[in-house]
């Protein structure tokens, strides 16, 4: 009885088999296989997928200072796989390929590979499973994320060809229009979407909202992809009519707000920047970049106090802790701009300190502050926080980057001289005082520093008795002044001893032979170095005495303060700080071959500061001690007709031109074709090099002297250039050969 009864459910079962297999048509296999596929195999697949998709939103970080891009995906450049065909990867497995770890999209795509290949039922041409469309899709959009389009465009073909009346066919026809995209076949997928957006919805059926969402997104990609951006915008604002998908929704608003900011429609992008702010489903991240957007672009006084006020609100919302570098720097800009410069910078540090402060948002800041302390004159400040931007930046690069560079290297020169000039002046000085007056100096100077060591050391002893090393010892005798503390003193007499050795309580006890034990080697090395900061007759010994050093000290102040001259006029576009510089070394009695540079730049910058009598000054000195100069040709022809300016890519041109006479040898040809072009050319970059080109072929076709008086104009003329500080080498080679 009980063989019979395993006979006949061996037999049921075979039959259930056979019914619900893939060979049969039948309504029990057909919905048999759709429901194993779709909540077995496709269920799997279709949560390894979002999986995937999770953890590429998760680990993606935007770019706020950019248009953010509409997909929040980095693909690598050309890594289409073209490799397969047909059903092609996914398909086809070796042993190799079953031993690697598999990521999501792989699991993904494994499920829909075994979806079409365990549960497909095409029978007679036809396929029954209505499963399987979905199964392709799922293939398609893996390939999609693993950067193989083609075949993932194979997948979305497939299904297109085979199940044209599929529930989502018309979702694959927009994943399909995607793979286009990244293999810059734009204009297919801008036909495909029309067609499916524009003719379907209109002639046959509407299509579900969050497909149109998803249609226009794509078609603005594709737009985007072609450099229309007018269409990508059109094409961004009908996919953001219903909002449906929050993420996707949200970034279109916020990138249709870049846009209109790019394109100075700064009330358009408040609108659409203010419709995210009031999107309550975006998510958060996007909600208050976009109050940060809109206080960027206040248009008016009274919009930015009260955007003030809202980012001030926003500071004080803890939950808002993560984007505080880019609220306080924005707060800064609105400060900076309304003129409170102290408020803006006190914002710009805060934004610095904020904890998990971006990279990116930190060069900004920094920039920022340098701007401003450069504005004021405040170099060094300055330059330590380009210093900042360029430490930080990893950029090289980037143009903002390369002009941040290029500003930081003239700053590092200005400084170095500056801090030349000021040492020099300091022992100068010095030199200058009597024995007693320079006594007095050092002595106040060493009492100075006795004070500080002795508030050092009272320091340390305070910080070893009540520091975080003695815890222990501090709660045990909690309350209790430090010298009632027998631990406490005995850890602070042996730290004495082991700087200073036993020595008595009397007058001058620092002194080395005060000591009753002698310390040990390294003792005795800090005892000494603390003898030679009190040693007045060691700092009045190093003031130098030799007539050739203290020569050397005034040619090198002097040559600084010009120098320093040339960097504010010429590069920093300082005038009264030029005028100061070069006023200063004027009155110092500086060497014979500064005074006609001198006089020539204090006449040009006082003439561009409208002071004509002092320009005379400048003007009369060169006419009367340089007459021979090719300055005072100049400043006795200073009516003459300048010609139009010249285009900069004209002029680089025309430079190249007679760079190639100059290479055939043909001075005398080359330099009235200089003398022609330079009037037109007085504000061009490429001026310095006109005038040293021209001196060399003077010296090619003249004299020595000639040669090098061509060689000094463009020395003093154009110092702080590469070009005047290679006539200035010439020029001194020159003079070495003459004493020779």
């Amino acid at each position: 009885m009980k063989t019979t009864k395993k006979i006949i459910a061996l037999g049921f079962f075979i039959v259930v088999a056979i019914a619900c297999g893939t060979k049969k048509n039948t309504f029990v296999s057909r919905n048999y296989q759709a429901l194993t596929t779709k909540y077995n195999v496709l269920f799997n697949g279709q949560e390894a997928l979002l999986s995937g998709v999770e953890e590429i939103n998760a680990n993606y970080k935007d770019d706020w200072f950019q248009r953010l891009p509409i997909e929040p995906i980095e693909f690598e450049e050309k890594r289409a796989d073209i490799s397969s065909f047909g059903l092609g990867a996914g398909f086809d497995s070796n042993e190799n390929d079953s031993k690697k770890t598999l990521t999501t999209f792989d699991k993904a795509e494994e499920k829909s590979v075994k979806a079409i290949q365990k549960h497909g039922m095409n029978i007679d041409g036809l396929e029954r499973n209505r499963q399987i469309d979905d199964a392709y899709l799922l293939l398609g959009k893996s390939r999609y994320y693993q950067q193989r389009f083609i075949p993932a465009i194979e997948a979305f073909n497939y299904v297109i060809a085979n199940y044209p009346n599929a529930n989502l066919i018309a979702d694959t026809k927009i994943w399909r229009a995607k793979s286009e995209i990244k293999v810059d076949n734009e204009e297919i997928a801008i036909e495909t979407l029309r067609l499916l957006l524009i003719v379907r919805d209109t002639l046959e059926a509407n299509l579900p909202d969050e497909t149109k969402e998803n249609g226009y997104t794509a078609l603005a990609m594709a737009y985007l992809k072609s450099d229309s951006i007018q269409k990508a915008k059109e094409s961004l604002l009908l996919a953001t009519r219903t909002l449906k998908d929050k993420d996707q929704a949200a970034r279109n608003l916020f990138i249709l707000g870049q846009m209109y900011a790019e394109e100075n429609k700064k009330d358009s992008a408040i609108t659409m920047f203010t419709k995210l702010i009031n999107f309550n489903n975006a998510p958060y991240k996007y909600k208050i970049h976009a109050e940060i957007e809109v206080a960027k672009n206040s248009v008016n006084d009274s919009m930015s106090v009260e955007t003030l006020s809202r980012l001030q609100k926003l500071i004080k919302n803890r939950d808002n802790r993560p984007y505080l570098d880019a609220l306080y720097y924005q707060t800064g800009v609105l400060n900076e701009n309304q003129d409170s410069i102290q408020l803006a910078i006190s914002n710009y540090n805060n934004s610095l300190r904020a904890a998990n402060g971006g990279e990116k948002q930190r060069t900004f800041t920094h920039e920022k502050l340098g701007n401003i302390y450069f504005k004021n004159s405040k170099y060094q400040y300055a330059s330590a926080h380009y210093d900042s931007v360029l430490q930080i930046s990893r950029d090289s690069l980037d143009l903002r980057i390369r002009r941040i560079r290029r500003k930081q290297k003239s700053l590092i020169s200005l400084i170095k001289f500056e801090n030349l000039v000021q040492k020099n002046d300091s022992i100068l000085k010095l030199v200058g005082l009597s024995k007693e007056d320079q006594k007095a100096y050092f002595e106040n100077y060493i009492s100075k520093l006795k004070k500080a060591d002795e508030d050092d050391a009272q320091l340390r002893l305070n910080q070893m008795a009540f520091g975080n090393n003695n815890t222990s010892l501090a709660s045990a005798d909690k309350g209790k002044w430090y010298f009632y503390n027998t631990q406490s003193t005995s850890i602070g007499a042996t730290e004495f001893k082991k700087i200073w050795g036993n020595r008595k309580l009397e007058d001058n006890w620092r002194w080395a032979e005060k000591a009753k034990n002698k310390p040990q080697e390294n003792e005795v090395t800090k005892v000494n170095q603390k003898n030679e900061r009190y040693d007045l007759e060691l700092y009045i010994s190093k003031i130098p005495a030799e007539k050739t050093i203290i020569d050397s000290l005034f040619f090198d102040r002097n040559q600084a303060l010009f120098e320093l001259g040339l960097i504010y006029k010429e590069q920093f576009n300082n005038l009264k700080l030029a005028k100061e510089r070069l006023e200063k070394v004027a009155s110092l009695q500086p060497n014979e071959e500064l005074i006609l540079p001198i006089n020539w730049h204090l006449y040009q910058i006082t003439t561009k500061l409208g002071n004509v009598e002092k320009a005379s000054v400048y003007k009369n000195l060169i006419l009367t001690k340089f007459p021979d100069t090719k300055f005072a040709q100049i400043l006795l022809n200073l009516n003459a007709e300048i010609k139009a300016e010249v285009a900069e890519n004209e002029v680089e041109k025309q430079y190249k031109e007679l760079y190639y006479l100059f290479k055939d040898s043909k001075y005398e040809k080359l330099i009235p074709k200089i003398d022609a072009i330079l009037p037109s050319i007085s504000n061009s970059e490429f001026l310095p090099k006109f005038e040293l080109l021209k001196a060399y072929a003077v010296g090619k076709s003249k004299d020595k002297e000639s040669y090098k008086k061509a060689l000094e104009f463009v020395a003093v003329n154009y110092g702080s250039f590469e070009e005047g500080k290679k006539a200035k080498e010439i020029v001194n080679q020159l003079d070495k050969k003459s004493l020779d």
